[in-house]
């Protein structure tokens, strides 16, 4: 499936399409994002409202499915 991530930036909102499976985890999620970015992937932050996934939780254990979109932030 996809998952889309936006990221904001203070002059723009850039959003982003990534296919995965629900058996990656979000740190497998981070290094696509951060191949495709060209950004370290242990500075991305992935959120969805006040909720920061850790990496080594699959995406099926945060109930993360097809076409939902994710938040993301560099730290």
């Amino acid at each position: 499936f996809t998952a889309n991530t936006c990221e904001r930036d203070a002059d723009y909102l850039r959003e982003q399409t990534t296919k995965i499976s629900q058996e990656d985890t979000i740190g497998d999620l981070k290094k696509l994002i951060s191949a495709q970015t060209g950004t370290r992937w242990d500075k991305i932050v992935l959120k969805k409202w006040y909720t920061i996934f850790k990496d080594h939780v699959s995406l099926g254990d945060y109930e993360i499915h097809d076409g939902m979109n994710l938040e993301l932030y560099y730290q």
